[in-house]
Order: structure tokens, then sequence, then C-alpha cells
């Protein structure tokens, strides 16, 4: 015993570390079981109670991947053709025209935004340069600086994405890309849609605009009143008739308003009606070609009718959100609102004093997405870059706000291509299969490595069970994910690690036919199988390597459990396993059977 006690001490060390991984799923698992024995307030407070040793233990568990428990799946398009819009330096009646035919174009076209719109430019002999960068350089260098920013786009959404998921909580997010423009995002464990969507699907566009004085706006509200009644167009037909009166049909823009606090509101009755009636292009060549129209974020209910607030601000914003370095949702105590707090960097700081200094007892909106959350009165100059945003509904809400505000702004719209729910309990009904599946799959080859190899196949089990103990283990401590493919995976580790004693228990077999000792028998079989069994072993870790590489979702959870087990299985079959039987046959007397 005294000379294999390093090698012992190796293989009880190895025990020691996979059972230290996996002991915080076995707690989770406890603490899961226990929730759900509670009711109401007991579970509540027996929450709060072991809230940190959940929450410790929850982050350390082996990881479930969507299809064991559950979650949503959603697919991004990045919107490329709209950062190339947004990144010329000027845009005329051509540059609009040939950007809407690149818009068409690539509903049908496998072709990307760029070489359709560099094509476009090459047929009608326009130098790119003219819209973009320099007049000097040629349509194939802007093209190469518009390909080089739309990847840099994509690779910096997809950091973006990860960055709010991690803020949001979700314990083991998938964010991969998908060919040239598109993000899939896993997220197990997580159910609400439209908190999904807001939160991967969010621009986050911030911007401080100052609202046009009152007398400006009502000078171009009526000139909207002037533009629609002197038109006969079905838009304003419709209009007409569905307010009969004889101010609705003097005013038929500015009648479809009321008052609000001080506010510009519209009815939800309405809303539609005044957005196609400011979408017109004679409204929009008759407004002033300095303002702006813009929503609220939120309605107010009035005797059961929703009001939104429409606000006329300046079309350039004073200050962007780039300058907003953190961010923090909280309660404001001194009307119990939903707020989040925002703190700028140097930079941001100067502009927002300045900003602040010359417009005071003025109204400066706070936008997001083209949705104004507040617009409060500056009262003084704001020195030191903190603001503050209001009109969150709930806390929920000003915490989705402050998150996307501190992971940065898209640097392109996304959209969302497609979206999938697994629901929990399928997630459950996948674990209990993976569960039988693999326990069957491992009681049958335990038997059978019993009764078909007697002491030998009982060593071999050892080693089996040793094996999957070590997989977990390394699943857990490199916060691996484990999918329903990855069960599969596992099963497949098991039977790799009894192949690998089948081929040392014949060579051992064939060994005692020509007359060796047990012993010698035993140190020939080992010696003869290992390059089989190293062989075999290294050909299908690489075939793991490449389908890790280069597949996505389950095939890689495939590959993972694959790798992980095909290492675990090696250092089981060969070098536990050679040390048990090295002990058993240094005791005089000792029998080992290899069938």
């Amino acid at each position: 015993m005294r000379k294999y006690a390093f090698r012992i001490s190796i293989v009880a060390a190895a025990l020691l570390i996979g059972i230290y991984y996996l002991w915080p799923t076995y707690v989770d698992y406890r603490f899961q079981q226990q929730l759900k024995s509670l009711t109401g307030a007991d579970s509540l407070k027996f929450y709060e109670e072991h809230e940190a040793d959940i929450r410790e233990n929850r982050a350390r568990r082996i990881k479930l991947g969507l299809d064991l428990q559950g979650g949503m799946r959603v697919v991004l398009e990045v919107n490329t053709l709209k950062l190339i819009e947004d990144l010329a330096k000027n845009k005329d009646e051509q540059f609009t025209q040939l950007a809407q035919e690149v818009r068409n174009e690539l509903l049908t076209s496998e072709e990307t935004p760029v070489a359709i719109m560099k094509r476009k430019f090459d047929e009608r002999g326009i130098r790119m340069g003219k819209y973009y960068r320099s007049i000097r350089e040629t349509n194939d260098e802007v093209a190469s600086y518009l390909e080089d920013e739309s990847k840099k786009a994509i690779d910096r959404a997809i950091e973006i994405v990860r960055n709010r998921v991690d803020q949001y909580g979700v314990s083991e997010p998938s964010i991969q890309k998908l060919g040239g423009t598109r993000i899939i995002v896993e997220l197990p464990g997580v159910s609400n849609e439209q908190e999904v969507r807001d939160l991967v699907g969010k621009t986050a566009l911030l911007e401080f605009k100052l609202l046009k004085e009152p007398e400006q706006v009502q000078r171009a509200l009526m000139e909207i009143d002037r533009i629609i009644a002197g038109k006969t167009d079905t838009t304003a037909a419709d209009t007409t008739k569905a307010l009969s009166d004889t101010t609705a049909r003097a005013h038929p823009f500015t009648s479809l308003l009321t008052g609000l606090g001080g506010d510009i509101a519209v009815s939800s009755e309405n809303i539609d009606r005044v957005k196609r009636l400011l979408a017109r292009d004679d409204v929009k060549r008759g407004m002033p070609p300095d303002m702006q129209v813009l929503f609220g974020a939120k309605s107010t209910i009035v005797q059961g009718v929703a009001y939104t607030p429409i606000y006329c601000v300046k079309a350039q914003a004073e200050l962007e959100g780039g300058v907003v370095v953190n961010a923090k949702a909280s309660i404001d105590p001194n009307t119990a609102g939903h707020v989040v707090d925002m703190e700028m960097n140097n930079e941001g700081s100067k502009d927002w004093a300045r900003i602040t200094g010359a417009n005071i007892k003025k109204r400066i909106a706070i936008v997001m997405d083209n949705a104004v959350f507040s617009a409060p009165v500056v009262q003084q100059k704001i020195i030191g870059g903190r603001s503050q945003i209001s009109g969150m509904s709930n806390l929920d809400e000003a915490r989705l706000i402050e998150i996307v505000l501190k992971a940065g702004a898209l640097p392109a719209p996304v959209e969302i291509a497609e979206q999938r729910s697994v629901g929990p309990s399928l997630g459950e009904d996948s674990i209990r299969s993976g569960l039988f599946s693999s326990g069957l799959a491992t009681l049958l080859t335990i038997l059978f490595m019993i009764i078909y190899y007697r002491t030998g196949g009982a060593v071999a089990d050892v080693a089996v069970v040793f094996c999957l103990i070590l997989l977990l283990a390394v699943l857990a401590a490199f916060q691996g994910t484990l999918t329903l493919p990855g069960i599969a995976g596992i099963i497949l580790t098991l039977a790799v690690a009894v192949d690998a004693n089948v081929l040392i228990y014949e060579r051992v077999r064939e060994e005692q036919a020509t007359g060796k000792t047990l012993r010698a028998a035993i140190d020939a079989g080992y010696e003869k199988a290992f390059t089989a069994i190293f062989d075999s072993n290294l050909t299908t870790f690489i075939t793991g390597v490449i389908l890790f590489q280069f597949g996505t979702g389950p095939v890689q959870g495939f590959a993972l459990t694959l790798m992980i087990g095909i290492a675990a299985s090696m250092f089981t079959a060969i070098f536990i396993t050679r040390i048990i039987f090295n002990v058993m046959t240094d005791k005089s007397g000792a029998k080992v059977s290899f069938g």
C-alpha cells in the first residue's frame, strides 16, 4: 500500500475536488425542493432567511441549458443598412432614393447592403466619397470602410447584448453570432417575453432635447391645421367625417388634441390618426425644419381614457447618452415615483452644466428611442453631471432602463427575427427522461460488466462511477452548460470508459492464456492495450473539438460533455483501475477474475 500512496492520494484528491464542485448542485437541489414544499408567506420567509446561500449555490451549480429548464430563444437581425445610412455625412434626395432601392433589393438578395449600395453607385457613376469620408476616396475604398464598420457594429451589438443579459441576471445565457447579421440569444429560465424584447432589442438611444417655445408650437400646429384643411385626400376626409362638428372641420389636427397638465396630449382613440397626419409628406414640409414631434413613453388614464402627451422639441439634440457612465434605478423620496439616476463623464458633465446654465426656466426633454420619458424645467445650472429620468411605471421598468444605459446603446437597430419559448414543464420532462435513460444505461452496463468480467467488471464499474463524478464536477467548475444532447454525450462517455476496460481485460485474458502470472498478465494487458485506447480516444476527442468549434447550441453541448468525458475516462479506465488491481494482486491470496 505504501508504495502506491502517492497515486492513491492523487485519486483521493480528484474525488474530493469532484465532490467539492458538485456539492453546490446538491445544496441548490435541496433548497429548490424545500421552496416547492412551502407556499405563500412561508416560502418568502424561507427565501429571505437563506437568500445568500441560495444565490451562492445557484451560481456554482451545474448550469442547465434551455432545453432542460425552459426559457426563451431569440434571433436578432442587426439592421446594418440603417447604420450605413447614419454614417453618411449628408443625405440629399439622390442618396435617399438610392438607399430606398437598396432596402427594396435586400428583400430578395443575398448580397450585403454595402455590396448592393456600391453597385448602385457604380451604375450611376456617382462617387460614394460624396456622402462618406472624403471625395478623394474611390468607391472600393469607401465600400471597404463601410463593410468594416458593419462587422464592428455586429460584434459591438453582441457585446452589448451580452452585457445587458449579464446585468439582467440570467445565469446560463448563450449568445452567438449566426451568419453575417444575426445573433442568437438563449435565456434559460426566463419567461417574460416583453421584458426580453425590451432588453435585447432596445436601441437605447438617449438624447436631451430642448422643448420649443409655446408660441412656436402654436404657430406650427396652426400651420398643420391649414395644410390638412386645404387638402381633400383620404386621411383628411376620414378625419373630418369622424369629427363632424364645425371646429373639427376648421381645425382637423388640433381638434384631435387636448390639454393634459400643461402639456398637449392625444387620446388612445385618436393617436393613430395623429400619427398618420404627422407622417404625411406635406405636413412634414410645412413644419419648421428644426422641430420634431415626439410622443410620451407613458400614457395617463383620465376618467377611463388613456392620454399620451405630445412634445414639440428641437430636432438637434443638445446632448446624447454616450456620455452616461453609470445609472441606477431607485425610488424618488419626494414623489415616490420610480426613477433612474444617471452620472456623466467629465466631458458630458461640462456640456450638461453649459446647457442647463443657458436654459434656466426652460424645459428639456429626456428622450430614449424617440420616446419622451420626462420633460423637466431646468431650475438651475447642474454641475457634476448628475441627472434623472422619471416616468417609469414600476421598478422593473426602471431597472431595464438602468441596464440598457449602463451596457450602452446598440450601434445599429436590431429586429427580432424569431422568438421561441420553451416551457419549464417540457424541460422537466427532458430532465426526467434524460436521467431515466442515463440511469438505465449505466445500470445495464454495470450488470453486464459484473456478470461477464466478474472482479474485473466490478473494478470497471467503480471507474465508471468515478468518471461520471469527474465529468459533472468539471462541468460545474468551468461553468459549463448541461443540455439534453449533453446528457447523450455523457451516456456515450460511459460507454467509451467501459470500452477501454474491455480492451484491457481481453488483452489480460490473452496474456493469461499464454501461461503468465496474474500480475504479469495485468501489466502486459495495460501496456499493450494503451496504444489502441489512446488512438481511439484521441480521434474521438478531435472530432469533439471540431463539433464544438463549428457547431452551435445542442451540437456544442454534446461535444463539450464528450470531450470532458473522454479525458475523464482515460484517467479512470487506465490510472484508477490499474491502482486497484495493483493493490489487490499485492495481497497474498487475493482472487482477481476477468471472466
